[in-house]
C-alpha cells in the first residue's frame, strides 16, 4: 500500500505490476531528460508509449517458415500479450515479470546501442541482437546460476568466449548502462564504461552452424522478473560495400571472375552440396558439402578470392587437381582453416591456414578475426606456389624442394608433379563463405 500512495501522490499512472522500488526512481526519472538521443543516434523508445515495438513471435527460423497471414495472425496475438505486460511509465519502459519479451518493429544490421537497464533482487534478462541470445543481464549475487561473473557477457557462446572481462555491475536498485556496438557478427560491450566484451563473434543460437543472422530485431528479453529500461538509442553503422568485383587494374592486366555472383556456372563437383546466396558461393554443411571444382583447368595462375570463417571452420582450396581423389595428394590443398579455434591447437605447422597441406608450413597470425572477410591470392607460377593473405605472404615455396626428399608429412604426394588441373574449395563439413573470385591465367 506504501508503493501505491507514494505513486498517487506523485500523480503516476498506478500499473498493478509496479513492484516496490520504482518509486524511488521516479523523481530522476522526470529531472533527468531521459530518453533525449545523443547527435547521431534515435530514440527507439519516446518516453510516452510503445509505439516502435511488437511482441515477440516464436524464433528467427520460425518466423521465417510462417506464411504472411499465419505470421501476422500470431503477431497481432504477440502485441496483445505485450501491452498487456510491458508499459511506459513515466519516460521507462516497465515489465511486470509476466508474458515475453519486447521487440523492435524495425530490424537492424551494424549499430551502435545504448541503453540503461535495472533489474530487481534474483532478476535475469538480456538483450537479443538480430533475433539471437543475447547479452547477459543478471544479478551477480545469483551465484547458483554463474551470475557472479557480471552482466554484458554473451551467455550463449560455445566455441567463443561467453563470459565478461570482469564484472561491472551497479548494486542492486541502481541504473546500469550498455554500450553495445555489433558490426558483422562481431559484439563490443562496455557495462557503466568498463570494457566487458572486446569483438567478440556473437554465435547463432538458432543455426549453431551458420554464422548469425546479418539483420534482425533487438529485443529486451523477459525472465520471469521484473524490468526496467529507459534511454534506449540506436546509431545505425552502414556497412561496407561488398567485393565490388574486377576492378579497373585487374581487367586491364586480364582477369576474369570464375564466379557470376548468381549461380554456379562454370562449376562442377558437388554442386548441390553449395548454394549462391547474395553474391557469395556458401557452403552449408546441411547441404552436403564436399568438393566444388572449376569447369575448367589451369596451369600457371594468379588467383584471388575473399572468403569468411565460422568459428572453428575447415576447408581448403584445390589446385591443379583432377576431379576424384583426395587435392591434398591427387593435387595440392591449401588449407583455409580457422587455426585460431581452442580445438586446433594440437596442430601441426603443415596444417595451418595457408599451408600446402602436408608439404609447405604457412606463417600463423594474419587471419582478421572470425566474421570479418579474409583476402587471399595464391600465385602458381611453374614449380613455385605462394600465398598472400591480406597482403601479406605467408607462403612462397618450390614445391620440387618442399618435395625433398621427402615431404613434412612423410606422406606421398604425386600431386605436387601435376602441370594443371582444377582449381576447387574443399568442404570439410563447416559454413564458410566465399565470393569475388577471379583469375588471371599466366599460360
Amino acid at each position: 500500500m506504501f508503493v501505491l500512495s507514494v505513486l498517487t501522490a506523485i500523480g503516476l499512472p498506478v500499473f498493478p505490476f509496479i513492484s516496490a522500488g520504482y518509486a524511488a526512481q521516479v523523481d530522476q526519472a522526470k529531472q533527468s531528460g531521459l530518453n533525449q538521443p545523443p547527435k547521431g543516434f534515435v530514440a527507439l523508445f519516446n518516453s510516452k508509449d510503445l509505439t516502435g515495438w511488437k511482441g515477440l513471435v516464436g524464433d528467427p527460423k520460425t518466423r521465417q517458415n510462417m506464411g504472411r497471414q499465419e505470421l501476422a495472425d500470431a503477431q497481432a496475438k504477440a502485441d496483445e500479450v505485450m501491452r498487456a505486460h510491458w508499459k511506459a511509465v513515466d519516460g521507462v519502459l516497465c515489465f511486470d515479470g509476466k508474458g515475453h519479451s519486447l521487440c523492435t518493429a524495425k530490424e537492424y544490421g551494424d549499430f551502435e546501442l545504448l541503453v540503461d537497464w535495472k533489474i530487481e533482487s534474483g532478476g535475469d534478462s538480456g538483450i537479443y541482437l538480430r533475433g539471437s541470445p543475447q547479452v547477459q543481464i543478471w544479478d551477480p549475487a545469483n551465484r547458483g546460476v554463474g551470475a557472479e561473473v557480471g552482466s554484458g557477457g554473451l551467455y550463449n557462446n560455445q566455441k567463443g568466449s561467453s563470459k565478461p572481462l570482469k564484472p561491472a555491475d551497479r548494486p542492486i536498485g541502481q541504473w546500469n548502462t550498455f554500450r553495445i556496438i555489433m558490426i558483422n557478427e562481431l559484439v563490443t560491450v562496455y557495462l557503466n564504461d568498463v570494457l566487458v566484451v572486446d569483438n567478440v563473434v556473437m554465435e547463432n543460437y538458432w543455426e549453431r552452424d551458420k554464422l548469425i543472422y546479418s539483420i534482425g530485431q533487438i529485443e529486451l528479453q523477459s525472465h520471469n522478473s521484473p524490468l526496467y529500461f529507459r534511454n534506449v538509442f540506436i546509431r545505425e553503422i552502414p556497412r561496407e560495400s561488398g567485393p565490388a568485383g574486377l576492378s579497373d587494374q585487374e581487367k586491364a592486366e586480364n582477369y576474369v571472375s570464375l564466379f557470376n555472383g548468381q549461380d554456379l556456372t562454370g562449376w562442377t563437383g558437388s554442386t548441390k552440396g553449395y548454394l549462391v546466396r547474395d553474391g557469395k558461393i556458401v557452403l552449408d554443411p546441411r547441404l552436403g558439402g564436399g568438393n566444388l571444382y572449376t569447369v575448367n583447368q589451369y596451369s600457371d595462375f594468379v588467383l584471388r578470392f575473399e572468403f569468411r570463417l565460422t568459428p572453428g571452420a575447415n576447408n581448403g582450396l584445390a589446385i591443379r587437381a583432377p576431379l576424384s581423389g583426395d587435392p591434398a595428394y591427387v593435387g595440392m590443398e591449401i588449407q583455409i582453416l580457422d587455426d585460431t579455434a581452442a580445438k586446433y591447437s594440437g596442430l601441426r605447422p603443415y596444417q595451418y591456414h595457408g599451408s600446402i597441406y602436408g608439404v609447405v608450413p604457412a606463417k600463423r597470425g594474419y587471419l582478421k578475426p572470425i566474421g570479418q572477410w579474409n583476402s587471399e591470392e595464391v600465385i602458381a607460377r611453374g614449380r613455385r606456389i605462394s600465398v598472400v593473405l591480406n597482403s601479406t605472404t605467408i607462403v612462397d615455396a618450390d614445391i620440387d624442394e618442399a618435395g625433398r626428399p621427402k615431404t613434412v608429412d612423410e606422406r606421398d604426394h604425386p600431386g605436387l608433379k601435376q602441370q594443371e588441373g582444377h582449381i576447387g574449395f574443399c568442404g570439410h563439413g563447416d559454413y564458410v563463405e566465399f565470393c569475388n573470385i577471379r583469375i588471371k591465367v599466366l599460360r
